[in-house]
């Protein structure tokens, strides 16, 4: 019998867990957006139930973080977390005095709005962070994606949009939005147990809510923001990466690695916009394209991230050495890795 290795494809993609299922949604919203109206029951369950799939996340999210990290892996948490959501913030402040108040709704740029960059900026791939830590960084600064797990979610997206007053959510909109995570990170650190047994279940959630996100979205609108989608990408790198990298030089004690390997933006994100049009309506007509943006977004800092890097690191550690660089007039650069 031939065995296939989907799992092991689906993973070289770049966020692939997140993406492959939710452009398997917009095709098939695309060329048969009646499939969940016509199969009814579990199936249209399956395809529509975008909010119930992610309310499961964020609990069983929540249940995985621990408290107990050391107080390097807090520091270094604190830090890159911290200005990852101040740079969103002030964005959000810049944009909107340039930005129109419901965002582009046509052209190139359709779907650009302070809801997309913030989405966008204000949160990072832990999963990718840490992955590139474990290789160039140590284990305490892999260890700080602990903390980046609190950016996931729309909370910090809601609280960036309506402390800037371009948005107002009613007090038990911000409550609802973090109630099940808060319910799944209580039980987790009183119950070991139960840590273990729901933490298991959030990388199986994530397929599940990108095949309904995707379900959202008409294929034609990602292909309508090529451009615009690799434009937001390259953005949330420089203008993330530039702050994380002096942050975690002069308060994270780093050499600005994690800094770099923090400046991306998260598979969760994509979720975001269509979560918080449903909160507040005025968003519905810019969600779909802020959504594939996005996503485009998660697929370019996915890609350029983990060379910069590596370019990054490697320059550190040679500027680190002061042999090597006195050898490199003699005998020729050292070799890479």
């Amino acid at each position: 019998m031939c065995k296939m290795k989907i799992m092991k494809t689906v993973e070289k993609v770049p966020g692939g867990l997140m993406l492959v299922p939710l452009f398997l949604g917009a095709l098939i919203q695309t060329f048969a957006p009646l499939s969940g109206e016509f199969f009814g029951s579990f199936t249209n369950g399956l395809l529509t139930g975008t909010v119930p799939i992610l309310a499961v996340w964020f609990f069983c999210m929540g249940a995985g973080i621990s408290l107990k990290s050391t107080g390097i892996v807090l520091r270094k948490s604190g830090t890159l977390v911290v200005t990852k959501i101040a740079v969103a913030w002030v964005v959000a402040i810049v944009a909107a005095q340039f930005l129109p108040e419901g965002g582009i709704q046509s052209g190139l740029f359709a779907g650009m709005s302070v809801l997309t960059l913030v989405a966008a900026m204000d949160m990072t791939n832990g999963g990718l962070y840490a992955a590139l830590m474990q290789q160039y960084g140590t284990k305490e600064e892999a260890g700080a994606f602990v903390l980046m797990s609190l950016e996931s979610g729309p909370l910090m997206t809601m609280v960036i949009l309506g402390s800037t007053g371009l948005a107002v959510f009613e007090p038990q909109a911000f409550i609802g939005a973090v109630l099940p995570f808060l319910i799944g990170f209580i039980l987790g650190n009183i119950d070991p147990d139960c840590r273990e047994f729901f933490g298991r279940a959030t990388q199986t959630m994530i397929p599940f809510f990108g095949l309904a996100l995707g379900f959202s979205i008409d294929l034609g609108v990602i292909l309508q923001t090529g451009i615009a989608g690799i434009l937001l990408g390259v953005a949330v790198i420089i203008i993330t990466g530039i702050p994380l990298v002096l942050a975690d030089k002069f308060i994270g004690g780093g050499d600005g690695t994690a800094g770099i390997a923090a400046s991306s933006t998260a598979g969760a994100a994509v979720a975001n916009p269509m979560i918080i049009a449903t909160m507040i309506p005025e968003f519905m007509p810019i969600a779909e394209a802020a959504t594939a943006l996005i996503a485009a977004s998660v697929i370019v800092t996915s890609i350029i991230v983990p060379i910069i890097t590596a370019y990054w690191s490697q320059t550190m550690k040679q500027r680190n050495r002061p042999g090597d660089q006195q050898m490199v007039g003699k005998e020729g650069p050292p070799s890479s890795l």
